[in-house]
């Protein structure tokens, strides 16, 4: 597997919220400007937006960064490009951009704005062909989709013990892929390894194409938790949300069923009655921390332009959330060992696809 060294990893960030137009600048002029542009989604999407946007409002909220995000009104590369634009006309000269969909944008823009910093998260710049071009005043930054999903499937069998799993994905790319391969095989590591027998059809696993469809993601996961499906692994934008929501309605009405989170700990997401939560676990990235650390990392003059940088359980970019109520100590322990097990290599993760599904 590959492996790079991510700046000051840090584990524990606190979560706040702006207005639409993000934070109002600071009067202190010569304070870095941090800009943010969204994807489709929202800056409260409880996934890849919001991850994003808290770690760099934890920069401001340390006095350290001016910030603001732009959302634009559609999702093509002119979109995109335009409120980069609208940024850096702001003076905003370090902009970070989540997910796949800014691959072409930050290409065109790291070479038009040669004075701005740009960090896209989950996506490299090319032309259109795929083929890597990232400019010295550009980083990228990708995660261990894999061995996330994996704890969160070891977390799952050794809670649940027996069951039926299933998964619904977003649109079909790597790392949306990656998360269900992983999730595969910690169930399948804990079937064979820890006394579990929780399975997966094919049949239940699904990509619905999309990240934004809320209805789908509902149709979906009632249709797999009719069919017996225990627990859901949602790694799915808004798709997810359709089917947290769903869960939601069932346990309101005393089923017995659950959803794994992504990205972010969606267990808040979740909660249906008092503190009471359909989340079981969540596989995380920490999404803030990269966007955090890259701040940090260019406030020291040392952004690391031109890399490409991997965030996974050896420089602990990746994990389930610490504590989740719906998880026995005993289950919260033993994935932590695991996880060391991880940043050894005494457990390695395929990231590939292989024979998975039995």
């Amino acid at each position: 597997m590959k492996r790079a060294m991510l700046f000051c990893v840090a584990l524990v960030l606190v979560a706040s919220f702006a207005s639409a137009e993000g934070a109002p600048d600071s009067p202190d002029t010569d304070m870095m400007k941090v800009g943010m542009v969204t994807d489709a989604g929202t800056i409260d999407d409880k996934s890849f937006n919001q991850g994003t946007w808290e770690g760099i409002l934890k920069a401001s909220d340390e006095g350290l960064v001016s910030v603001k995000y732009l959302k634009p009104t559609g999702t093509t590369e002119a979109d995109y490009i335009k409120e980069i634009g609208n940024l850096v006309d702001a003076g905003y000269k370090f902009i970070v951009t989540p997910g796949f969909k800014f691959e072409t944008a930050i290409f065109s823009a790291q070479e038009k704005y040669m004075d701005t910093k740009f960090v896209l998260i989950d996506g490299v710049p090319h032309a259109g062909d795929w083929t890597p071009a990232i400019g010295p005043n550009t980083v990228s930054i990708f995660f261990a989709e894999h061995e996330s999903g994996f704890l969160a499937g070891v977390a799952t069998a050794l809670q649940l013990k027996t069951g039926e799993a299933g998964y619904i994905g977003g649109m079909e790319i790597p790392p949306v892929q990656k998360f269900n391969w992983g999730f595969q095989q910690g169930l399948m590591y804990a079937n064979e390894n820890l006394g579990t027998d929780v399975r997966i059809s094919a049949a239940n696993v699904v990509y619905q194409g999309s990240f934004d469809n809320v209805a789908a993601g509902q149709q979906l996961a009632a249709g797999m938790f009719d069919q017996g499906v225990d627990v859901i692994f949602c790694a799915a934008g808004a798709v997810g949300i359709g089917a947290i929501n769903e869960a939601k309605a069932r346990a309101k009405n005393g089923e017995e069923v659950w959803i794994v989170g992504v990205d972010v700990d969606q267990y808040a997401e979740g909660i249906y009655s008092g503190d009471q939560s359909i989340i079981l676990t969540s596989a995380m990235k920490y999404i803030d921390v990269a966007a955090y650390d890259m701040i940090m990392a260019e406030l020291n003059d040392d952004f690391p332009g031109g890399e490409t940088l991997i965030l996974n359980a050896t420089n602990n970019g990746i994990g389930i959330p610490p504590e989740n109520p719906n998880l026995d100590a005993a289950v919260e322990s033993q994935v932590a060992e695991i996880f060391e097990m991880l940043k050894s290599g005494a457990v390695m993760v395929d990231s590939m696809q292989g024979s998975l599904i039995k």
